[in-house]
């Protein structure tokens, strides 16, 4: 869910609200995960529980911007190990092999790193690649 936000240029803006639900199924997902205690402070779960507790809907722009940095922190811990590395190691190859590409003449090189089959098919050649192997 999302919410509208008109600025004073009159352009909207897209900001994701931020609900009880939503925090409740964040907090199980990383709890089941093992990540809940080990990526964030006290001080920070507190924040998520606190919120929890007493707001169905997060309205004040100074708690979400208290919120959104935690719930990043949660969101990038419960990544799974490949949807990482895709964008550490597959997306920065797929950057390199394009613009190689595109200074030999394939102009629709650019358009490679965007693809996402082929960032993924990057990172599992090299992940699977012994280190030795590697250059």
């Amino acid at each position: 869910m999302h919410d509208r936000d008109r600025s004073f240029s009159g352009q909207t803006s897209f900001r994701p609200v931020l609900t009880r639900r939503m925090l409740a199924n964040l907090k199980r997902k990383a709890i089941r995960r093992g990540v809940w205690f080990t990526s964030l402070s006290r001080m920070e779960r507190s924040c998520i529980d606190i919120t929890i507790k007493v707001v169905k809907r997060v309205r004040s722009r100074r708690l979400a911007k208290v919120l959104a940095p935690i719930v990043g922190k949660l969101l990038e811990a419960m990544e799974n190990r490949l949807g990482r590395s895709m964008w550490q190691v597959g997306y920065e190859l797929a950057l390199k092999i394009s613009r190689l590409a595109h200074a030999w003449g394939n102009s629709s090189a650019i358009q490679w790193p965007s693809d996402q089959r082929f960032v993924r098919y990057l990172t599992i050649i090299r992940v699977n690649t012994p280190e030795m192997k590697r250059t």
